[in-house]
């Protein structure tokens, strides 16, 4: 009964790693990555096609791309989730350094594909966008760096990870990919305030990202185009916004049908940043809530299972990894449906893209791994043991 309450359950003395892991692996956010991934091959089926005509590529080229791309994702996901939480974090520094070494050295050596950001190295036969994978080992982190400033004579841990995020965020506002810094920056903030930072200072934060905000608006045409276009009441309809906001429009609550969707045709971004317009055309409403709910039981397990956990690097990074992943999906819904400015940001395991697929596999191998149960790990167990005079 206990272990039906609370989910720990005692390690068996040598017990093999595969069925530990899957003993102590939250199973419900892991059925539900698999299904968002079976999703994004479905709507790839469809989006990619048009593409792939355009390039003179077989008809389903990027759909065999995004298999190879995703069973790499799993695989990474799964080694991550069988790792000990001290394991992640000596990871997750160690490729913070290569990450950020990687991101610093973009405007000598990077491309912008003829999209106007430098964002990505091109090898040849694929891309790499660094940013994908700094976001999750930054995480970690920024998260080790402030559970070491909570203990007694630590170092200024959060104060130094406050000036690596400053950093971080001025490097990718030069590429420019305001919205891949503004992500980077709550994910911070969130483990910032779950650490216990003081409101007021906050607060200050909240006014410095709006005054940065009015700086890029009068300093960058293309922030500045990217705004105006979100702000008007009229959308053109020849944009990439005008091409998704009709195509949510005409599928309703239950789409046009399988393969009669015409955005597709349109939209350059398709497969990648607008995949939820092919959804809601394609299939309506009800896919896009399927999918949002999706997100939200990944995202809201995650952090109820880690509510219960007493070691201050478990939370704050397992916080960060699961807000920064469900705020993402969030924003990429968001700019579809015009809530949000564009971001060009893609949707997790659902959009087409090598870095992206590969760094959710990392992220989320490493929150599954930070999440999975573990006996005396959790903080009802101390306040119990406290009860008891232990």
């Amino acid at each position: 009964m206990t272990e039906m309450v609370y989910g720990a359950a005692p390690v068996k003395s040598g017990e093999p790693v595969l069925p530990r892991w899957w003993r102590t692996v939250d199973k419900w956010s892991l059925s539900c990555i698999l299904i968002l991934f079976g999703i994004g091959l479905l709507l790839g089926l469809a989006a990619s096609v048009p593409l792939a005509e355009r390039n003179n590529l077989p008809q389903f080229h990027y759909v065999q791309r995004q298999i190879v791309f995703g069973l790499m994702a799993f695989a990474v996901m799964f080694v991550v989730s069988t790792f000990s939480p001290l394991m992640v974090r000596r990871m997750g520094v160690l490729f913070f350094f290569a990450a950020f070494l990687a991101l610093a050295m973009l405007p000598f050596f990077g491309t912008d594909f003829g999209k106007g950001a430098v964002r990505w190295y091109s090898l040849g036969f694929a891309s790499v966008q660094p940013s994908e994978f700094l976001k999750p080992v930054f995480v970690i982190m920024a998260a080790w760096l402030m559970a070491a400033s909570q203990e007694i004579n630590g170092p200024p841990g959060k104060s130094i990870s406050l000036a690596l995020v400053l950093t971080i965020v001025g490097l990718l506002a030069m590429q420019p990919d305001f919205g891949q810094a503004c992500l980077v920056l709550f994910g911070w903030g969130v483990m910032y305030f779950v650490a216990g930072a003081p409101i007021p200072l906050l607060i200050g934060l909240a006014g410095a990202v709006v005054l940065a905000g009015m700086v890029a608006y009068n300093g960058s045409e293309h922030f500045a185009r990217r705004i105006d276009g979100f702000l008007s009441a009229d959308v053109d309809p020849t944009t990439q916004m005008g091409y998704a906001t009709n195509a949510i429009r005409e599928g309703g609550f239950f789409g046009v049908g399988v393969g009669e969707g015409q955005v597709k045709w349109s939209l350059p971004d398709a497969h990648t940043d607008f995949i939820i317009a092919v959804a809601a055309e394609e299939y309506g409403l009800m896919l896009v809530l399927v999918i949002i709910a999706l997100y939200a039981t990944i995202t809201f397990r995650s952090l109820m299972r880690l509510m219960r956990e007493r070691d201050p690097f478990i939370r704050l990074a397992g916080t960060g990894l699961a807000c920064m992943f469900g705020v993402q999906a969030l924003i990429n819904i968001g700019v579809a449906v015009r809530l949000l400015p564009s971001k060009g940001m893609t949707l997790p395991f659902v959009s087409y893209g090598g870095s992206s697929l590969i760094a959710g596999g990392l992220a989320l191998g490493m929150l599954l791994a930070l999440t999975r149960t573990r006996p005396q790990g959790e903080i009802g167990d101390h306040f119990l043991r406290r009860g008891h005079g232990g």
